[in-house]
C-alpha cells in the first residue's frame, strides 16, 4: 500500500513537470507570433482612427503611447494614442484618434476588452465606435446624454466614454508640450 502511494506521487510529479515544460515551450514558441499580430493590429488601428493618414511616426518622450499621423504629403493628419481603463468585467484598451488642431475626435477603435459577450462586448460594434468620430473634445462624453449607450450594457458604455473623456486633456497637453504638429 505504501509503495503504491509513493509510486502514484512520483508519477503525478513527473506528469506535472512534463506538462509545465510543454506549456513553457509552447509559450516561448508562440509569443513572437502573438506579438507580431498585436503590433500589426495596432498599426492598422492607428490608421483607422486617423482618416487621411497614410503613415505615422511614434511621438518620442510621451508618457502615453502616442503616434502622429501623416497624410500622403507628409503633413499632419492627427494624433492617435492608446489608453485603457476599467470596464464592467475588466480592462478596456482603446485606440483614440484626435485632430488636436481642430479639437475633434477622428475615431476610436476598441483594441481589447473582457466585457460580457452579447452585452458589453457590443462596444466593438461599428455604430457604437463610430458615434465618437467628429465629436468635439470639449463634449461631456456622458452615456445616455451625448453618447448613445448600449441597451443592457450601460456600465460598459459609460466606461468607454469616461476613459476617452479623462484621457483627452493630458494627451492634448502632452502633445503640445512635445512640439505639437510641427
Amino acid at each position: 500500500m505504501k509503495d503504491s502511494v509513493i509510486r502514484l506521487i512520483i508519477v503525478l510529479a513527473i506528469i506535472s513537470v512534463a506538462s509545465g515544460l510543454v506549456l513553457a515551450l509552447t509559450y516561448n514558441f508562440t509569443i513572437p507570433s502573438i506579438n507580431a499580430i498585436a503590433a500589426a493590429e495596432q498599426e492598422e488601428a492607428i490608421l483607422e482612427v486617423l482618416p487621411g493618414a497614410e503613415t505615422f511616426e511614434v511621438i518620442e518622450g510621451a508618457d502615453i503611447p502616442m503616434y502622429k499621423g501623416l497624410d500622403a504629403s507628409g503633413g499632419y493628419a492627427g494624433v492617435a494614442y492608446v489608453i485603457e481603463g476599467g470596464g464592467f468585467q475588466g480592462i478596456i484598451r482603446i485606440m483614440v484618434g484626435l485632430d488636436v488642431e481642430n479639437e475633434v475626435l477622428t475615431g476610436i477603435k476598441i483594441l481589447s476588452h473582457t466585457e460580457t459577450p452579447g452585452l458589453g462586448a457590443r462596444i466593438t460594434e461599428d455604430w457604437f465606435q463610430g458615434q465618437f468620430a467628429g465629436k468635439s473634445i470639449n463634449d461631456g462624453f456622458v452615456a445616455k446624454e451625448d453618447v448613445d449607450a448600449i441597451t443592457g450594457a450601460t456600465i460598459s458604455s459609460r466606461a468607454v466614454s469616461a476613459i476617452i473623456r479623462d484621457s483627452i486633456p493630458p494627451v492634448v497637453e502632452q502633445y503640445k508640450a512635445l512640439g505639437g504638429a510641427n
